[in-house]
C-alpha cells in the first residue's frame, strides 16, 4: 500500500468538487489537475474561475509551489499522457441524470476507463462522484480492471469518499467539513482516511465500506428534498386554503422539535438528481421506494404550479395573457451563486412562453454563455427602467435584489410572485 510521502495525486474533473480539492492536496503533494475541457484548464492555466468557488490565492500558491520546486504542487492538464506519474486518482466528474431519470453514469464510466488505461500496480483510484450502493465495485472495477488488466485489491485498490460542496457557502467549505471515507480494504481505509485528514481540518468518518459511504451520500439529499417536497406540498394546500405557508411555518417552528424546512424550487446538482440514483438501485433490487419518488413528484410540479399562480393572478387583474411582459428575476438555482444546473426556472419560463408571454430572465450571477448552452435562453443584460412588465418573478434570493424598487413595479400594475418570500409583503400578490 502507498505512504503518504510517495503519494502523488491525479484529479479527474476540475467543477466545483474537484477544483478545491485539488487546490488543497496541491500545497502538501504533487498534484495534475485534469478535465477533458481544455478551455477550463486554459481558464485555470490564468488564474481564474468561472464558479466563483476556488480559493484562487490558494490556487496561486499550489501552482507557484510547482513552479518553484517541481516536487509538490499544482498543475493543470487536459492530456491523458500527464496522468501516467500519479499514483492516486480521485474522480469528481458529473453523474447526471438522462430524461428519463435514470442515472447516467457516461461521464463516470468515460474518466474511469481513461484511468484503466494509465493505471499501475500498487495505484489507488478513489470516487467522489455521487453514485448507488454497489456502483464502485460493480460498475466502475470491472471497467478499470478491462483497461489495465489488473486485478482489484491485490494489482490496485479502491475507495469512496462521498463530495460534499455546497456552491456559495463559504462557511461549511471543503477544509472544515467532516469527511466520509472509505476503501475496498482495510489497509485501503487507512490510506484513503489518512490522506484526507492531511488536508481537513473537520477531520472524517470512516463508514465500514464504500457500499455504506455511497448511501450515505444519496441519503444526505433525498433526505432533504423529501423534507422539502412535504413543505411544497404544504405551500399547495395553504394557497387553497387562503392563507401564507410561511406564517404557518413560523407559527409551528415555536414547537421546539419542529425543522423548519422551506418550499421552494428544488434544482442543483444534487439534491434534485441524488434521490433516482438510490430509486434507481432500490428498483434493481425489486423494491418500489415511494416516498422518495413522491418527494420528486411533488417537487417537479412547483415550477408549473408558479407559473399557473402568476398567469391565474395576471387574468384577476385584467391583464391581457398574450404577447404580455413577464420578468423574471434569477436563473441559478441558489442564491449568490453562478451555479445554474438543474435549474427549474427555466421551467417557469417555458410555461410562460408556452402561454403567449414575453419573458426576461435578469441574473446578475448567471453565465450568460452557460445559460445560452444549456437552457438555449438570453439573459438580458441589465433591467431596462423604462419597459413595462405585467409580472414578476422573484425566483432567486441574490441579494442584489434585496435592493429592487418591487413598489416601482407594483405601483405599475405589475403582478408580483415572490418564490423565496424576501420581498416585502405588502408588495406581493403570491408567495410560496
Amino acid at each position: 500500500m502507498l505512504s503518504l510521502s510517495d503519494t502523488s495525486i491525479a484529479v479527474i474533473g476540475l467543477g466545483y468538487v474537484g477544483l478545491p480539492l485539488a487546490i488543497e492536496y496541491g500545497k502538501k503533494y504533487r498534484v495534475i489537475g485534469f478535465d477533458i475541457n481544455r478551455e477550463r484548464v486554459a481558464e485555470l492555466n490564468s488564474g481564474h474561475d468561472k464558479t466563483l468557488e476556488a480559493d484562487l490565492d490558494g490556487m496561486k500558491q499550489a501552482t507557484d509551489l510547482w513552479e518553484n520546486t517541481h516536487q509538490i504542487g499544482l498543475t493543470f492538464s487536459s492530456i491523458e499522457a500527464d496522468l501516467r506519474p500519479s499514483n492516486v486518482y480521485i474522480v469528481t466528474v458529473p453523474t447526471p441524470i438522462d430524461r428519463f431519470n435514470n442515472p447516467d453514469l457516461t461521464p463516470l464510466l468515460k474518466a474511469t476507463a481513461m484511468i484503466g488505461r494509465v493505471l499501475k500496480r500498487g495505484d489507488v483510484v478513489i470516487y467522489e462522484s455521487t453514485v448507488y450502493p454497489g456502483c464502485t465495485e460493480e460498475d466502475c472495477v470491472p471497467v478499470l480492471e478491462k483497461e489495465s488488466g489488473l486485478k482489484f485489491n491485490e494489482d490496485f485498490f479502491c475507495g469512496y469518499s462521498p463530495e460534499r460542496i455546497n456552491p456559495g457557502d463559504k462557511e461549511r467549505t471543503l477544509l472544515n467539513i467532516t469527511k466520509i471515507t472509505s476503501g475496498s480494504t482495510p489497509e485501503a481505509a487507512d490510506f484513503v482516511d489518512a490522506l484526507y485528514n492531511s488536508i481537513l481540518q473537520g477531520g472524517t468518518h470512516r463508514a465500514p465500506n464504500m457500499k455504506v459511504a455511497e448511501c450515505a451520500k444519496a441519503i444526505e439529499n433525498a433526505q432533504r428534498d423529501v423534507n422539502i417536497s412535504f413543505m411544497n406540498e404544504l405551500a399547495l394546500i395553504c394557497d387553497r386554503v387562503g392563507i401564507d405557508t410561511n406564517d404557518v411555518i413560523e407559527a409551528a417552528g415555536s414547537k421546539w422539535n419542529f425543522r423548519k424546512y422551506r418550499p421552494g424550487l428544488v434544482g442543483g446538482h444534487c439534491i434534485s438528481v441524488d434521490p433516482y440514483y438510490l430509486a434507481h438501485k432500490a428498483k434493481a433490487l425489486g423494491y418500489n421506494p415511494e416516498v422518495i419518488l413522491s418527494g420528486r413528484r411533488v417537487n417537479n410540479s412547483i415550477a408549473k404550479f408558479i407559473a399557473d399562480k402568476t398567469l391565474k393572478l395576471m387574468i384577476r387583474n385584467n391583464t391581457k395573457i398574450m404577447d404580455s411582459n413577464v420578468l423574471v428575476l434569477g436563473i441559478t438555482f441558489k442564491e449568490n451563486c453562478p451555479d445554474c444546473r438543474n435549474t427549474k426556472v427555466v421551467d417557469i419560463c417555458d410555461e410562460l412562453n408556452d402561454f403567449g408571454c414575453h419573458v426576461d430572465i435578469y441574473d446578475p450571477w448567471a453565465d450568460p454563455e452557460v445559460v445560452r448552452h444549456e437552457f438555449h435562453r438570453e439573459l438580458i443584460p441589465a433591467i431596462d427602467p423604462d419597459k413595462h412588465y405585467d409580472a414578476i418573478v422573484a425566483c432567486v434570493a441574490h441579494r442584489q435584489f434585496y435592493d429592487f424598487d418591487f413598489k416601482k413595479y407594483k405601483q405599475q400594475g405589475a403582478v408580483i410572485f415572490d418564490v423565496k418570500a424576501f420581498v416585502e409583503r405588502e408588495l406581493v400578490d403570491a408567495r410560496l
